[in-house]
C-alpha cells in the first residue's frame, strides 16, 4: 500500500516551483542555501506545499514562493527582479529533486531536512544529476533509514509509552508481526490497509504516519 503525498498531476509543477525557489533565493537573494533550507522547513509553506495545496505548487512561482518563505520566517533580504533560467543550475535540481522525494514517499520537509540538509542534497548534484530520478530515490532511503534507524511504527508506540506487547494486545495485529515491522524484515507500506488501521487507531495517528 503505496500513498503518495498529493495528486500526481501536480509532481512535475512542484518540483519546476521549488527548484526555481531555492535557485532563485540563493543566486539572486544571496540567502546561505541551508539558511533558506531550514526557513522553508519549518515554515507553514512547506506544510501547505509538502499537501500540494494548489497555492503553493502552481499558483505562484518559484520567486514568490521563496519570497514567502523569508517573509513568513522573517529573514531580511534585498529583493531582486524575477528570475528563472532555462539553462537549469545545480539549485534548481536540488530543488527538483527534493520535491519529488517529498512527494514519492509522503515524508514532511522538515523531517528530510533535518536528517540532510539542502547543502547535502547539493552536494549529491555531480553524482546523481544525469540519473534516472529513481537512483537519488533509493539512495535517500538507504542514507535516511541510516540516519533514523527506529522506524515510524517505533516511536510512535515509545512516545505512546507501550510496549511491543501491548500494542499488539489493543490492536489485534500479532505481536511478531510488530517485531518484524519495526526490524526493517518487513515492509510496513506492503501491509493491508486494514492492519495500519488497526495500528494507527491504538497509536493516535494516521495510517500514512507509520509508513516508510
Amino acid at each position: 500500500m503505496e500513498i503518495r503525498a498529493y495528486d500526481e498531476d501536480y509532481v512535475y509543477a512542484a518540483q519546476n516551483t521549488l527548484g526555481h525557489a531555492i535557485d532563485f533565493a540563493v543566486a539572486s537573494l544571496n540567502i546561505d542555501i541551508d539558511e533558506f533550507g531550514n526557513a522553508f522547513a519549518v515554515s507553514n509553506v512547506s506544510k501547505q506545499f509538502a499537501n500540494g495545496n494548489p497555492k503553493y505548487v502552481i499558483g505562484m512561482n518559484g520567486c514568490e514562493l521563496a519570497r514567502e518563505v523569508l517573509r513568513e520566517t522573517k529573514i531580511d533580504y534585498i529583493d531582486a527582479e524575477d528570475v528563472m533560467y532555462l539553462d537549469k543550475s545545480s539549485e534548481y535540481w536540488a530543488g527538483w529533486v527534493l520535491a519529488f522525494y517529498q512527494w514519492y514517499r509522503n515524508k514532511s520537509f522538515i523531517s528530510i531536512l533535518s536528517s540532510y540538509a539542502l547543502s547535502d542534497i547539493l552536494g549529491m548534484y555531480n553524482v546523481y544529476h544525469e540519473m534516472d530520478i529513481m537512483h537519488f530515490v533509493e539512495d535517500m532511503d538507504r542514507m535516511m533509514i541510516e540516519k533514523n534507524p527506529n522506524t515510524r511504527l517505533k516511536m510512535r508506540r515509545i512516545n505512546c509509552g507501550m510496549s511491543q506487547s501491548e500494542l499488539a494486545n489493543e490492536s489485534g495485529v500479532a505481536l511478531r508481526q510488530i517485531q518484524l515491522f519495526e526490524q526493517r524484515q518487513r515492509n510496513i507500506n506492503n501491509a493491508a490497509a486494514s492492519t495500519l488501521l488497526r495500528l494507527s487507531k491504538v497509536l493516535f495517528c494516521k495510517m500514512e504516519d507509520l509508513m516508510e
